[in-house]
């Protein structure tokens, strides 16, 4: 008599890939980027990816009901606003909370003005409880800070206007 041959898949391979397709659901639902699952040998992460998208930045040339501009100040004002469209950026690489220090007492990790080297933390993103550091991919220098302290941001938003140094 011969012996059952045994599946080599694991028991519960359904059960597994139905457990995923549930994380995967609640985060497509709860607009997560990441999720992240362990429990006794299980570890599952899935991470989304997004393609990026330019949004257009609306420029305003005066307010009404002010004194009418002269033709000098109107063109620098829209070389500045091309200046800031056509700028380099840093942007958000999750959907969180920003912080621009790591504690509210302490100075924040970078300013206006100030130079950065790659692989310095410019700021962290909170995301479900853990605070992930966002860090300069080359050497700039920030132009402007684009986000609040302590309010959300989401993936591919603007965090820093930067300028590479060369």
């Amino acid at each position: 008599m011969k012996k059952p041959v045994a599946d080599k898949r694991p028991k519960n391979l359904e059960a597994a890939f139905e457990q995923v397709r549930k994380f995967y659901q609640f985060m497509s639902a709860n607009k997560l980027e990441v999720v992240e699952f362990s429990k006794d040998e299980t570890y599952i992460k899935l991470v989304r990816k997004h393609t990026q998208t330019v949004q257009p930045i609306p420029v305003f040339t005066g307010a009404p009901g002010h004194a009418p501009q002269s033709a000098a100040s109107k063109s620098a004002q829209a070389r500045e606003a091309a200046a800031i469209a056509a700028g380099e950026y840093i942007k958000a690489s999750m959907s969180g909370i920003f912080y621009r220090a790591p504690t509210p007492s302490s100075p924040p990790y970078v300013r206006e003005g100030d130079a950065v080297k790659t692989g310095q933390v410019i700021c962290v993103i909170e995301a479900m409880k853990v605070f992930n550091e966002i860090k300069a991919e080359e050497d700039c220098s920030i132009v402007k800070v684009l986000t609040e302290n302590g309010k959300p941001v989401e993936p591919n938003q603007d965090l820093f206007q930067i300028k590479k140094n060369k």
